[in-house]
This record gives structure tokens, sequence and C-alpha cells, in this order.
């Protein structure tokens, strides 16, 4: 899939139809939403409003490293084992492609890393850009702190498993952050 590319990002349907996505860049748009998982765990959550403007201040830092990039890959969005089948011939097919976008390559391998963790070395793709990856990894932990507390905020049935993601991605966004330098005088 991601030696179909495109001159612009969106969803493929829009891509190919000649549209155009709205947003400035792929990483402008993972910025913007990861500010916002940001803010909504640390309203939920004492530990992520002690961390938080360390954590605006990485996301803008690692931001401001990420180059403009004129292609963009044809990604499937949330790619896993159980978004592929195999036909009567013996040929994957993917399922579930609403996702399916014209984007940058690494938010899709940043997912696949956290999904197949040590079995994504068969997976990996050279050249990819390691201040993207940077980025997204904490944007998709913040994600994965974010929306697993709004599901607490109801009646989700297995609380402990929820938590245990939340808690499991709060550490490693604590972990993405630099020493802090307050703390050290």
């Amino acid at each position: 899939m991601r030696r179909q590319t495109a001159p612009a990002f969106g969803k493929a349907a829009l891509i190919d139809g000649g549209g155009r996505s709205q947003g400035s860049s792929c990483e402008q748009l993972v910025l913007d939403r990861a500010l916002a998982d940001l803010a909504e765990a640390a309203a939920r959550d004492p530990r992520a409003a002690a961390v938080r403007d360390r954590v605006e201040a990485e996301l803008h830092a690692l931001a401001a490293e990420v180059r403009p990039r004129e292609r963009y890959a044809l990604v499937h969005g949330e790619l896993g084992p159980d978004h592929v089948l195999v036909d009567h011939r013996g040929q994957p097919v993917l399922i579930d492609i609403e996702g399916l976008m014209f984007f940058d390559l690494e938010w899709e391998h940043v997912f696949l890393r956290l999904r197949f963790a040590e079995h994504y070395p068969a997976l990996h793709a050279e050249g990819l850009d390691p201040q993207r990856l940077a980025l997204y990894d904490l944007a998709m932990s913040l994600s994965l702190v974010a929306g697993p507390l709004r599901l607490l905020d109801g009646d989700f049935p297995d609380r402990a498993f929820m938590l245990a993601v939340v808690e499991h991605n709060l550490a490693r966004v604590l972990a993405a952050l630099p020493p802090d330098q307050s703390a050290i005088a």
C-alpha cells in the first residue's frame, strides 16, 4: 500500500476525486488532535494535569522538527490482524477500509509498532522519518489516555481493562518527556 502515493493528504476517495483535505499538513492535524487529547486527559487525571505544560512543550518541540513533505502514502489507518482476511485463493484482503487515506506512513507505523510489539520488525519500512515517528508516537499515547478516560466517564463494562490502557499509555507519555529542568535546580 505504501507504494501508492498522492501529492495531497486526506481520505483516499476525496484525493482520488481531485479534492483536498482541510488542514495545512498531516503533522499539524496530529499536533492539534494531540493537544485536544492532552486537554481532555488533564481534565480527567491529576497526573496528566501535573505534566500538561511539559507535554504541550514537548509536542510543539517535536512538531517543530518535522520537515514539510510533498508525497503521502496510502495507509489503512488502523491496520491490524483483524483487518486482514484471506480469500478462497489464499490472497490477503483488507477489510474495514473506511479509514483508507493518503497520509504520513509514519502514522501507520506508530500504530503497527503498538499493535504488533515484538513482531513489528517484520513490518518495519525503511526510510521512516524519526521526527514524525516521535511526534506521532506521543500523539498516539495521548489518544490512548484520553479515549479510555472518556469511555470511563460512562458505564463501560470492562473498567479494569480500560484503566490498564490508561496506565500503560500515561507511562509512555511520561517516559517521552525530557527531564524536568525546574526539578533539577
